[in-house]
């Protein structure tokens, strides 16, 4: 089994959903106690938030960087940055040196198993407007929808105001469940939770489109990898 490096904090609620689900991943698949190899980097978010909003991602690809440098100096044999936007870093995770097992890419291929061509990108409102997430799924013949402005930044509020501070509510719920059906008739034909809190708020089956959970898809491919 290989050693997976998680760079995660980003947030640390959907980090213990990550570190959950890759552990009982390899559970499922080897039996007994199995268990699976990961050194976990574990940022402090409030910082990185803050370079976010000034649009520094300069430094925060410095610190990833740096970041993955030690994960694989302790032994890591590729990168799982535990978060959809700072995929927006992964060229410079890369630099490492091991592979980065994009987060687009293992849920561009979980989508295409559901036969979703026009996805809903449900995200922060940096993974909805910078071009690295979208034009990650169009290169896999994805052709990936956004809500409308005012619903970016209601999305984007609840995502860093609630559901990262593990606030979770039904009134949030309902606004979410809104622009989803907005989403519908607008042509989408399935839906991605692009952030990885988002699984926190609503469940992929109850959803009234073919729905991908990024985080989960992301872990299946990081075991996947790991036990090739």
């Amino acid at each position: 089994m290989r050693t997976l490096g998680l760079i995660g904090g980003i947030s640390a609620e959907s980090t213990v959903v990550y570190y959950q689900l890759l552990n009982r991943l390899v559970r499922e698949r080897l039996g007994g106690l199995h268990s699976a190899k990961l050194i976990l980097w574990s940022v402090d978010f409030a910082p990185i938030a803050e370079l976010q909003a000034k649009g520094d991602w300069d430094e925060t690809g410095r610190q990833f960087a740096d970041a993955a440098r030690r994960l694989v100096a302790a032994g890591a044999e590729a990168m799982v940055i535990c978060a959809n936007t700072m995929h927006l870093n992964a060229p410079q995770v890369a630099e490492a040196g091991v592979p980065v097992i994009h987060i687009a890419d293992a849920t561009a291929e979980a989508l295409k198993r559901l036969g979703v061509t026009r996805p809903l990108l449900l995200a922060t409102r940096f993974t909805m407007e910078k071009p690295f997430y979208l034009d990650r799924l169009r290169g896999q013949a994805l052709d990936g929808l956004v809500p409308e402005a005012a619903d970016r930044e209601t999305l984007h509020a609840i995502i860093y105001d609630e559901l990262c501070q593990g606030v979770v509510t039904e009134s949030s719920k309902a606004v979410v469940l809104g622009i989803i059906e907005r989403g519908r008739a607008a042509g989408a034909d399935g839906i991605i939770f692009g952030c990885t809190e988002i699984g926190l708020l609503l469940d992929p089956a109850a959803m009234p489109l073919p729905t991908v959970d990024s985080a989960v898809a992301h872990c299946e491919a990081a075991i996947d990898f790991a036990l090739s």
